[in-house]
């Protein structure tokens, strides 16, 4: 069994991908391998993937949602035998240096995910997240915990390390960015041990966009409630969700 595996989803990230990749490499050295889900670039990103020999490399022929980058990156772990990955995103948003953290983290052997937050400890919040974003973290984190019994802070962090045996058990199925919906209640439904990991909360670019209907922050809201909620439906039996939000 390989330990770790760092898996990186990407799109269109020539401007972050060479640096990101020297960044992590400089922290981990030899002691994790690392993989980039390309999720259909139509810029320089997958030539630059290429170029270093020591990345595994992943495309995807179209744009498939960050939800399916996530689970191509869980489904190559169990592949080729990782006992974790961790993920991470690609637009500098995500400090290398907190690796050694994560990998703290899964030397204590207590948990099977191990979730970044932004919000637990002020000294590493570097910037104030954009207004809608906040808010939409804070309604949802309040959802989660109130009908899965768990006690999150921040729910839509994508800096993780996953057991991948543990992983392997969920039927994960959302391609876009309503993934970490659906991922914590099977998590839930599993039995599955989270702790979570304080990172650094930073906003290089909080004018990015999610794409289509999603840029409006109440269609995105009720996005991810839709998916939730099905998916609580789905896990029968479940509680009652009539008083939920």
């Amino acid at each position: 069994m390989k330990p770790i595996l760092i898996a990186i989803p990407v799109f269109n990230e020539e401007r972050h991908l060479a640096k990101v990749l020297r960044e992590i490499r400089g922290v981990v050295g030899r002691k994790a391998d690392i993989l980039i889900v390309d999720d259909g670039s139509t810029d320089a990103t997958p030539d630059i993937s290429v170029q270093h020999k020591d990345v595994a490399y992943l495309p995807h022929d179209r744009n498939l949602g960050y939800g399916a980058s996530l689970i191509d990156a869980f489904n190559w772990a169990a592949r080729y035998q990782y006992q974790w990955v961790i993920t991470m995103d690609c637009d500098e948003q995500h400090e290398p240096a907190r690796l050694h953290d994560f990998f703290a983290a899964i030397a204590t052997d207590d948990a099977d995910i191990v979730s970044g937050s932004r919000y637990m400890n002020s000294a590493l919040m570097h910037d104030a997240p954009p207004a809608d974003r906040r808010r939409i973290n804070m309604l949802l984190t309040d959802v989660v915990n109130r009908n899965l019994g768990l006690d999150l802070t921040d729910t839509f962090c994508g800096y993780k390390a996953h057991r991948v045996e543990a992983v392997r058990r969920l039927k994960l199925t959302e391609p876009g960015y309503a993934f970490p919906m659906q991922f914590w209640v099977l998590c839930a439904r599993a039995g599955l041990a989270i702790r979570e990991l304080p990172v650094d909360l930073i906003y290089n670019d909080p004018n990015r966009h999610f794409g289509g209907q999603l840029d409006n922050p109440d269609l995105r809201l009720r996005h991810y409630l839709n998916v939730f909620f099905e998916t609580m439906n789905q896990m029968a039996p479940c509680r009652t969700m009539a008083a939920a939000c």
